[in-house]
């Protein structure tokens, strides 16, 4: 591999031929696949993705199960030079609308049961190719690529070339693609196993999505960057990940991970007497359910903080104080600051805007210059929407969010995009989406809402609307209704009462 190489497929190659007849990943249904399999698979798949045309740099839109076809996809894509891009299973056709026509794909791999869905897209879109994944790994793509060469030459790529596009929607209700390149995720995942001290001595239970960072680059690229295996389990399932924790050394997860397995008497000690490491992410850790996981377990439970734009900026040590209610240290070459809304820094434990600079940091928004202009500061710090703060031993702690977003069992969800629909259905006024705490899911969303005069409306009504056209993690737990929507002086909703309001409904 050549040294200025970033490509992360290249620095995985090393894992691959280093471990070449160790077993990379064992499924729930106990299929084992050897890091030669994966190897072999991924060649095919990357043979066949340019032998129909697809060229470096060009994207690859992915609505498919988690499986390890799936995941030989992903690194196809990074073997050629393309840009993988992941789109959670669960999106409907009319957010898929504008995901298919942005990205622009040069081909299309979806399950079956979404092909005729996709067609539409496709020609909306000038995609050339859709091709078929199941979850149970077969399909056309499978199919198509079974005799091409298990022989492919990385394609070497710079820091700056793009390796993934994933989708945030921004409180404007305008998704915006965030795009990583190599040298983003490559940075990160170097940086994660160092001071996670991922080897190949460990085996990680995969229980998490990997349509999402992080399951896809967090857990995966530490695996794949060390050597170590994995238990691939398609979903969390309580009795599955209690099954499975004994054998296991890492688990990954998101907080309503770890509440649902102090909710099980079966979670004991002995269940997790392997595990030398617990991570939580992707939403904040009550620091009762840090103290309870403690009390129950021995472990202290590994918080750190990431988001889309970013992967991951800061983790409590691995050897040192983990202080629960924070997101622990800066990684290696990231800087962290806390500003005021003129952008001054602020005095320790003080708080106000977290900003973020270094090599893991995204590009900037597809085709968004402006949007990216907007999130950068003049020496390229990147303005995350959190409020923070940081103490006097550098512990960074996230306090609240500026920008409007709701995180439901890991899972990002923005407002804005909701009440677009609500306030598109007839009889509805206007509309103001929260999120709410919720026992299991961290928060849930709510929507509150104002009927036009002659409306004749009911809660289920809205609710079965609304779920023919988003995902159903999407989908409002409750709608309440209101003759009114609280103000501030400017006119703008103030859904910080709100909040306060029904911060109960549903406990």
């Amino acid at each position: 591999m050549k040294t200025r190489d970033y490509s992360l497929f290249n620095h995985f190659k090393t894992q691959f031929e280093l471990f070449n007849d160790k077993i990379m990943l064992t499924t729930e249904k106990e299929q084992s696949y050897s890091f030669y399999d994966i190897d072999q698979e991924t060649a095919r798949l990357a043979n066949y993705l340019v032998g129909i045309g697809a060229k470096p740099g060009d994207r690859v839109s992915a609505q498919v199960e988690k499986s390890p076809q799936a995941l030989c996809l992903y690194l196809a894509c990074l073997r050629a030079g393309l840009v993988y891009h992941p789109l959670n299973p669960a999106y409907s056709a009319h957010e898929l609308d504008y995901f298919i026509n942005n990205a622009e794909p040069a081909i299309i791999v979806c399950v079956t049961t979404k092909f005729q869905a996709m067609l539409h897209l496709a020609k909306s879109s000038q995609t050339a190719h859709i091709l078929t994944l199941d979850a149970d790994g077969t399909g056309t793509l499978i199919d198509n690529a079974r005799d091409c060469s298990t022989t492919f030459e990385g394609i070497p790529r710079s820091k700056n070339d793009l390796a993934a596009l994933l989708y945030s929607s921004g409180t404007t209700g305008v998704p915006k693609g965030i795009k990583l390149t190599h040298g983003n995720l490559l940075s990160n995942a170097k940086s994660l196993a160092q001071i996670w001290q991922i080897t190949e001595e460990d085996h990680l239970l995969h229980c998490l999505p990997t349509f999402h960072v992080h399951g896809l680059f967090i857990a995966l690229n530490c695996v794949l960057l060390s050597g170590a295996s994995m238990r691939w389990l398609p979903a969390f399932k309580t009795h599955h990940v209690l099954k499975y924790l004994p054998e296991s050394t890492v688990m990954m997860g998101v907080p309503t991970y770890y509440t649902r397995l102090l909710d099980d008497p079966l979670f004991t000690t002995d269940i997790a007497r392997n595990i030398r490491l617990f991570i939580s992410g992707s939403a904040p850790l009550k620091e009762e359910t840090f103290t309870e996981f403690k009390n129950r377990t021995g472990h202290c439970i590994l918080e750190r903080y990431g988001m889309t734009e970013t992967s991951i900026n800061t983790s409590n040590p691995l050897e040192g104080v983990r202080k629960p209610g924070t997101v622990g240290l800066p990684l290696p070459e990231v800087d962290i600051r806390i500003v005021d809304d003129t952008g001054n820094p602020l005095a320790t434990g003080e708080i106000g805007n977290l900003q973020v600079r270094g090599p893991n940091v995204f590009s900037g928004y597809w085709r968004m210059p402006e949007k990216t202009n907007e999130a950068f500061t003049k020496n390229r710090f990147f303005d995350t929407g959190d409020k923070g703060q940081i103490d006097a031993d550098g512990y960074v702690s996230i306090v609240g969010r500026t920008k409007d977003l709701i995180i439901s069992g890991g899972l990002n969800i923005y407002p804005k995009e909701i009440e677009i629909l609500i306030d598109n259905l007839p009889g509805i006024y206007e509309s103001a989406v929260i999120g709410v705490p919720h026992s299991d899911f961290g928060e849930a969303v709510v929507a509150v809402i104002v009927k036009t005069k002659e409306a004749d409306l009911n809660e289920d009504q809205i609710i079965t609307s609304l779920k023919s056209m988003i995902a159903n993690f999407k989908v409002p737990k409750r709608i309440i209704m209101l003759e009114e929507l609280p103000r501030n002086a400017m006119g703008k909703v103030q859904k910080n009462l709100l909040r306060q309001q029904y911060k109960d409904l549903l406990s």
